[in-house]
């Protein structure tokens, strides 16, 4: 009997709950265009090519053999810079499989400025940062980049960040990035998921000067600015050690600024469990250095909510739901068109958009995150636990 006297209240919450999934559906269609806007408008920032070409080191941490890992390398050894650059490899282990990729990567180009650094020492959770304490002794050079391992760059790369960094007070120089996936279904939808959420929300959040961003894709610092801030010790147990560096150097009173380049980011999932986990640790990471903010990204899933409000039965939630499909397919084109990236199929979107909204609910639910071969757990300052940490 309870059941049935529950039945109105039930009818009565479903349809509030599809009442409000409607009108975020419907800010978020909105949202969408403007993010379009910013995209197509966005420029960057001038760089002075007239800047001179200082030594550098390129810092890059390495895990594995990733795919194309060689040809990545040696696009840093043919830029269009004449100072001297040094391309500085670290790995935890001489048994990694980076390392034979490495050695041919040297092996093909004889005399290149590609080293390799093999040290096994932790100190702290984040192996990528341990990887960068250990490498930083080898550096040779004052000007000091960090770039991933699965970031693809053109032949201006160097040329650009020396000349933003040669500001008296720009402390770093940092980059956008766009995804590249790989022929497999889940590195395409993965690379999707950078350059339909993350890329234009970050060019809007720039245009607009709300966010103050720092990327692992790349980290160009003086290393006086470095030593200014500890070097790379107080964030070995950081889950967003590229964020907490950037912050690091605003706090020291300079400016970190975003290059005009975007660079590439090579995406090499092979699985729904391998896009999963990975989108996860992107969106809890993102969570731990801003859980308001995060919660308010719910309004960039329009299509997602529009479906949910379909629930109600009514005309008007259909077409909702159409125009915000339609909206993110807008959007990923000028997205598409602004960066020249290549075009992705209708349907691959809409399945990329369904996929981020369950990422975006899954990511409220615990706390552990995979990354390079284990498990974490994170806490509620965004550091790494080690009483969680086990093997994957």
């Amino acid at each position: 009997m309870s059941i049935v006297h529950d039945l109105p209240d039930t009818t009565t919450f479903i349809l509030s709950l599809c009442d409000i999934c409607l009108a975020g559906a419907f800010v978020g269609c909105i949202l969408m265009l403007f993010e379009a806007g910013f995209v197509l408008a966005f420029r960057g920032q001038d760089s002075r090519s007239n800047a001179a070409h200082p030594a550098v080191t390129i810092l890059k941490p390495l895990h594995g053999a990733e795919p194309g890992l060689a040809a990545r390398l040696t696009a840093f050894c043919r830029q269009n810079y004449s100072g001297p650059v040094q391309v500085l490899c670290g790995t935890g282990g001489a048994g990694a499989p980076a390392v034979a990729v490495v050695r041919a990567a040297q092996r093909e180009l004889p005399g290149t400025p590609i080293e390799l650094h093999v040290d096994g020492r932790r100190h702290g959770m984040n192996r990528k940062v341990s990887n960068l304490i250990n490498m930083l002794p080898r550096a040779r050079h004052d000007t000091l980049i960090l770039s991933d391992s699965d970031i693809v760059v053109d032949g201006d790369y160097l040329r650009t960040l020396a000349a933003l960094l040669s500001a008296p007070r720009v402390g770093a120089v940092t980059c956008l990035y766009h995804g590249i996936g790989d022929e497999g279904l889940w590195a395409r939808l993965s690379a999707l998921a950078i350059n339909t959420h993350f890329l234009p929300q970050a060019v809007t959040g720039l245009s607009l000067n709300v966010t103050k961003p720092c990327f692992g894709a790349t980290i160009a610092v003086r290393r006086s600015t470095l030593e200014r801030i500890g070097g790379f010790a107080p964030f070995a147990d950081e889950l967003a050690d590229d964020y907490a560096i950037g912050m690091a150097v605003r706090s020291a009173g300079l400016e970190v600024v975003t290059a005009p380049l975007v660079v590439g980011h090579r995406c090499f999932e092979a699985s729904l469990r391998q896009l999963m986990r990975h989108q996860i640790r992107v969106a809890r990471t993102i969570k731990s250095i801003d859980p308001v903010g995060y919660a308010g990204t719910i309004l960039t899933h329009p299509w997602p909510l529009a479906l949910i409000g379909m629930l109600s039965g009514s005309t008007a939630a259909a077409l909702l739901a159409v125009a915000a499909l339609a909206s993110r397919v807008t959007l990923c084109r000028c997205v598409e068109r602004r960066f020249g990236l290549a075009r992705e199929s209708f349907l691959l979107i809409a399945l990329q958009d369904i996929i981020a909204f369950a990422v975006y609910v899954t990511s409220f639910f615990g706390a552990t995150v995979y990354w390079r071969g284990a498990a974490y757990r994170v806490a509620a300052d965004g550091t790494l636990s080690e009483d969680d940490l086990r093997r994957s």
